[in-house]
């Protein structure tokens, strides 16, 4: 053999070798991206479940291989998304007029809603702030010149404030002080950043050595019953009735006790 016919033999065979590890690089590729992706289910979440959910999602991932993506917001106003179309594939609300609502008009799944909770409604007052409020009805005084609430009109917790300050008629002199936010997380952060002296906001959103809360009377207000579904219009029905059975059930219905909510009625 002479020194051509090797050199084109040696090409012959870097081709070959350079094709196989194409090959493989290509079905190695092919593999990775036929995977499946791991299922995932958005939630639309009232804000009040904020921290509660948050943990949910990570025991409901780590029990089922679900991803959870939580999209937070006024229950008003995801209620509307909902109405819209909004890609939602479970819907949380923070009390159960909505729920009903959409229910009315075909957009949550058959024998999927349940009332999950009862949640607690308490004034919070930021570390530092006046120490005389030791009452709702202490907010008439001078000491406090705003107060954070999240618009009644949208939000369930900020509907039972109105009514609580109303029934202890205080309203009148509160009302001027007041300042609205778009949630309660919001109305929380209008207390803590020093933009209001106080905020009503749900139990659930407490953190321990934060601050002051005074209890509401739950007789103020009616009950904040919190009702969930599944959206008819996901594409996930089996994963999102998995994750309404996972909150109504007992492990997440422990966790959600341990964030201050109780049981709803008849449970």
């Amino acid at each position: 053999m002479n020194s051509s016919t090797g050199a084109h033999a040696l090409i012959i065979k870097v081709c070959a070798a350079l094709l196989a590890l194409s090959f493989l690089a290509f079905t190695s590729c092919e593999k990775k991206t036929g995977e499946a992706e791991p299922e995932e289910v958005t939630v639309a979440a009232a804000a009040n479940l904020t921290d509660a959910f948050g943990e949910i999602a990570r025991r409901f991932t780590a029990k089922t291989g679900v991803r959870v993506v939580n999209s937070f917001g006024a229950t008003a106003s995801l209620a509307r998304q909902v109405d819209s179309g909004a890609p939602f594939d479970v819907f949380a609300s923070a009390d159960v007029s909505h729920l009903d609502e959409l229910a009315g008009k075909g957009l949550l799944t058959d024998g999927t809603r349940a009332v999950y909770a009862r949640g607690r409604l308490v004034l919070w007052l930021p570390s530092g702030k006046d120490a005389t409020v030791n009452s709702v009805e202490d907010l008439a005084g001078d000491a406090v010149k705003k107060v954070a609430i999240a618009k009644p009109d949208i939000a369930p917790y900020g509907q039972a404030a109105v009514e609580s300050l109303r029934a202890l008629k205080v309203w009148e002199k509160v009302e001027p002080k007041v300042v609205y936010s778009e949630n309660v997380a919001e109305a929380k952060q209008f207390a803590a950043s020093g933009n209001a002296d106080a905020a009503f906001i749900p139990r659930a959103l407490l953190k321990e050595g934060e601050g002051r809360a005074v209890e509401v009377d739950e007789s103020l207000h009616a009950p904040i019953d919190q009702a969930i579904a599944v959206v008819r219009a996901s594409k996930k029905q089996a994963a999102a009735r998995r994750f309404v059975e996972f909150v109504t059930g007992e492990e997440g219905q422990s966790v959600l006790k341990s964030f201050g909510y109780s049981s709803p009625a008849g449970k």
